[in-house]
């Protein structure tokens, strides 16, 4: 096995893991963000560490319900009681590490657990205490460190971790518990005659299991006349989950003495197993590579599994994001067909382009009589045209309420879209999207006076040659950008005035208006670009206000593909080591 290589992997998956925070309420999150987190933590506290040196000491972890008595075996395998055991629960707060004295190095190190802090501790005749003043107390000290002690009784090669109860009534000492049980190389499970089949250890039995993880079985508190009946049932329920290589050890129900200790002959068979294991190097190394092994094939399943939830996050974000996309997409084509449709044509637009190209009969009598057009144009060049800014204003406001109005329904309907959906309605919750966003007003009225700027580049841009500027001159350049508006509201897929006779005379006369200035060609080029540039920017307009919607997405989730990538790579290691193991467990054989 390459370590560089090996360790490598271990943080790019790490790496992965911390970029992944799986945001959306999407059915799978709640538990992927579990798996993600305890992953990590297996993978920094164990599989890491435990990559650099297979020959290094095992973590022996002593875990078990609430009242099995984890505190007092501890104490008796010692010797002497360097644990807190009582009848007050939860009873263990910090958790205690036993340790030789050559194994120091290892334990105090950031080899294993790295993540917690260390406490030297001493013994004091009643329990070990940290040794440091500064440091609190064994019996009220927070769950977030290790008391480490030192102490010839532990055989070399081995650490005994006196774990927080797996069942613990606080929510800190059980993920406490299940964070060092995830970190062993070697697990001691305690339980009692009365307890053994309580499904909250046989959970965490199961994921021992899954990992190959050496799991020796103390059935504790055995009364008398029942060890062969209770053991045989706790036997075949090890059996049925995958756990028939692990070692049983049975403790009889027995008086403690005035120091809460169980008789030393009680945990012989126990201490000879554990002396056994510290004086064997290759048995330690076998231990670890099986449990390694294991936990790298259990970290590959749940990669394979977190790669579904960020499918599921890719998924859940682009329904989202198609329907904000939607809602935006029918308020651009609801704005492009009302300046498209002669609906700006009317009312006040109307009026006031009425009063620049002439009275209401001209425009009766353009219906009936189109040559008499040319002769209205005629004259409206050589004589006085009424002022344009009132059309041009009345232009920006009719477009302004349009784009206003559809904006709104645009955000109305995308939230109304969200809510349809887990994820969507936690991220609206509390918000208020469903109307325009603050300031859209303002910017769209901006836009829209922009897009007039455009027109007035459009038509000098088109009549720079000498011979339009009489007559450019004759209308001035804000009138003709705005009969080249009301030919453009008055289009349809390229359609102009005549073509279609929307709004009658007004796009009519605009029509020939232009025409005359620039010819029937030039005037479908400019308003098709002019059209084009409204669009453009509508579409831009509406897409910023959209982005209050798609920001709080964040950024897109890794893609599935690099999980599925990594978890390959982490099943041919747990394949390779699985291997290594199995070929020294023959040789010892």
């Amino acid at each position: 096995m390459n370590t560089v290589s090996a360790t490598g992997l271990v943080d790019q998956t790490l790496g992965l893991l911390d970029a992944t925070d799986l945001p959306l309420a999407a059915p799978a999150a709640a538990a992927a963000r579990d798996l993600s987190r305890h992953l990590a933590l297996r993978l920094r506290d164990h599989v890491r560490p435990r990559l650099s040196t297979l020959g290094a000491p095992l973590l022996c972890v002593v875990g078990g319900s609430t009242g099995a008595g984890k505190s007092t075996l501890v104490n008796a395998l010692v010797g002497r009681p360097v644990t807190r055991a009582g009848a007050i629960r939860p009873t263990t707060r910090q958790p205690v590490l036993i340790h030789a004295a050559d194994d120091a190095p290892w334990f105090l190190g950031e080899n294993v657990l790295p993540g917690l802090r260390r406490t030297r501790g001493s013994y004091t005749g009643r329990q070990a205490t940290p040794s440091d003043d500064r440091a609190p107390s064994s019996s009220d000290a927070a769950t977030d460190g290790l008391l480490m002690v030192q102490d010839g009784a532990v055989p070399r090669g081995l650490g005994l971790l006196d774990a927080p109860d797996i069942d613990s009534v606080e929510d800190a000492n059980r993920q406490l518990a299940g964070q060092l049980l995830a970190a062993a190389d070697l697990w001691m499970f305690v339980t009692t005659a009365n307890r053994y089949a309580d499904a909250v250890g046989w959970g965490l039995l199961a994921d021992a299991a899954a990992r190959d993880v050496t799991v020796a079985v103390v059935l504790d508190r055995v009364p008398e006349g029942a060890a062969g009946e209770v053991s045989a049932h706790l036997r075949e329920m090890l059996i049925e989950r995958g756990l028939a290589h692990a070692r049983l050890f049975v403790i009889a129900e027995q008086p403690l003495d005035e120091q809460r200790m169980l008789p030393d002959d009680s945990v012989a068979e126990l201490r000879q197993w554990l002396t056994h294991l510290g004086s064997d190097a290759e048995a330690r190394r076998a231990i670890a590579a099986r449990t390694l092994a294991g936990s790298l094939r259990q970290a590959s399943d749940d990669v394979a599994r977190l790669a579904e939830a960020v499918a599921e996050q890719r998924d859940a974000e682009g329904e989202l994001c198609q329907q904000v996309r939607q809602a935006y997409a029918e308020a651009a084509q609801a704005i492009s067909e009302a300046s498209a449709n002669g609906t700006l044509l009317r009312g006040e637009v109307l009026a006031r382009w009425q009063d620049v190209v002439g009275t209401g009969e001209f425009f009766r009598s353009v219906e009936s009589t189109i040559s008499r057009v040319r002769d209205r144009v005629g004259a409206f060049f050589t004589g006085r045209p009424a002022p344009v800014d009132s059309v041009e204003e009345a232009i920006e406001t009719g477009l302004h309420a349009v784009i206003v109005d559809a904006a709104a329904g645009a955000a109305e309907g995308a939230a109304a879209r969200w809510r349809t959906t887990p994820a969507g309605r936690e991220l609206i919750a509390g918000r208020r999207l469903d109307v325009n966003g603050e300031g859209f007003s303002e910017r769209a009225a901006t836009e829209v006076r922009a897009w007039q700027g455009d027109l007035l580049e459009l038509i000098r841009a088109e009549g720079q040659g000498k011979r339009f500027a009489a007559r450019m001159l004759s209308l001035g350049v804000n009138g003709i950008a705005v009969a080249l508006m009301v030919v453009v509201f008055a289009s349809t897929a390229g359609l102009t005035g005549l073509e279609i006779g929307i709004a009658g005379g007004s796009a009519v006369v605009g029509q020939k208006l232009l025409e005359s200035i620039f010819g029937e060609d030039a005037v479908r080029r400019l308003a098709k670009k002019a059209r084009g540039q409204l669009d453009e920017r509508v579409r831009a307009l509406l897409e910023a206000d959209a982005r209050r919607f798609t920001d709080l997405l964040g950024d897109a989730p890794t893609q599935p593909a690099e999980f599925d990538d990594v978890a390959r790579r982490l099943a041919a290691l747990s394949d390779q080591l699985s291997a290594g193991a199995s070929a020294t467990g023959e040789e010892n054989g």
